[in-house]
């Protein structure tokens, strides 16, 4: 077995070693390796890729069975990242973050049209609406590739919002030539980044696919309740130290208040309590003996006995009081006399 090893490895042409060489010192100088997809992206746009991403990462293009070989002669911790060498694959050596590297490849992404025979990344709408097209055979190509359409007012029209395609089905050459015509590019062209490694880590697309508006919001709404929480529980930490302080020299002044403790940092709290207690009893204690004492002269004014008058005294009153108010005749004539002179 050994004599077929060694046997087979003379044979190993030495670009194929080279290459092999190649990848292991990458590996060994990069923070990070990564395993990126290259499916259907032509060499021009491939060429730009390189120059964009120039002094930020490296891409190696070789064949599967070399990287696999490479791969195998590594770490055990890097041999774990070959399961995700399949279809057309590069390498990606960088000293980025994965979380940043994987921002970067997805920004970088451009849109393009489907291919015949491609698979359809999404779902494909066509919308309903007026076209560009002026009236022709194009009508009969839309109706035959399944899309509703008409011609108003001197131009063809989508009649009907129409899913032509879903994630997942083949698109066949009909209807990519109907999707260039009217420039629906459904493709996200770019490096498709699987897997990337790092420091004894493997990660995944789905795990490098973060929401920065979400994860922001999600690290807010934490440090909020982990605030509320070291208050409320009065765990001591830098960020509420001042607050539980403050706290708890509120909560210990009102205690002393309450209690009346004499103390000096509350005297004249207390002396102020003291003396509005003494008003507002002096008040109700005033009003209590002013009740009182009106109550026993009431009482006293109920008790004692009327004087009562005898008939004949009253009509004597009478008449007295009837002689003084009668002018007498006497007095009535020396008026007149004092008018006629």
């Amino acid at each position: 077995m050994t004599t077929e090893v060694a046997h087979h490895s003379i044979h190993i042409p030495k670009w194929k070693k080279d290459e092999i060489e190649d990848i292991k010192n990458l590996i060994t100088t990069h923070s990070s390796v990564g395993i990126v997809g290259v499916h259907g992206i032509p060499s021009s746009q491939l060429q730009l890729m390189r120059k964009n991403l120039r002094g930020l990462a490296d891409i190696k293009m070789c064949r599967n069975s070399l990287i696999d070989r490479a791969l195998d002669d590594s770490s055990e911790d890097v041999k774990k990242i070959g399961k995700y060498v399949e279809d057309q694959t590069a390498l990606l050596f960088t000293n980025e973050n994965p979380f940043k590297l994987y921002k970067i490849l997805d920004t970088g992404k451009t849109q393009a049209h489907i291919k015949a025979g491609g698979v359809s990344p999404k779902d494909i709408v066509i919308e309903k609406g007026p076209t560009s097209f002026p009236p022709g055979p194009i009508v009969g190509e839309l109706t035959g590739a399944g899309i509703p359409a008409g011609i108003e007012g001197g131009k063809v029209v989508i009649r009907e919002t129409k899913t032509v395609a879903r994630k997942g089905d083949v698109v066949d050459a009909k209807l990519a030539s109907i999707l260039a015509r009217l420039d629906i590019r459904p493709v996200d062209l770019g490096l498709e980044l699987r897997a990337v490694y790092e420091k004894g880590m493997i990660y995944e697309s789905k795990l490098l696919s973060v929401d920065e508006t979400q994860y922001t919001a999600n690290l807010t709404t934490a440090v909020q309740r982990a605030f509320n929480l070291s208050i409320n529980s009065a765990y001591p930490a830098k960020p509420t130290i001042s607050i539980l302080l403050t706290k708890a020299a509120s909560q210990s002044r009102n205690l002393a208040i309450n209690a009346e403790l004499i103390i000096p940092d509350i005297i004249d709290v207390l002396l102020s309590k003291a003396n509005a207690q003494m008003i507002s009893l002096a008040k109700v204690a005033s009003q209590k003996d002013a009740n009182a004492i009106g109550g026993k002269l009431k009482e006293k004014l109920a008790a004692a006995p009327k004087e009562e008058k005898k008939p004949e005294a009253a009509k004597a009153e009478v008449k007295a009081e009837k002689k003084k108010e009668e002018p007498k005749e006497t007095e009535i004539a020396a008026g007149l006399g004092s008018l006629f002179g």
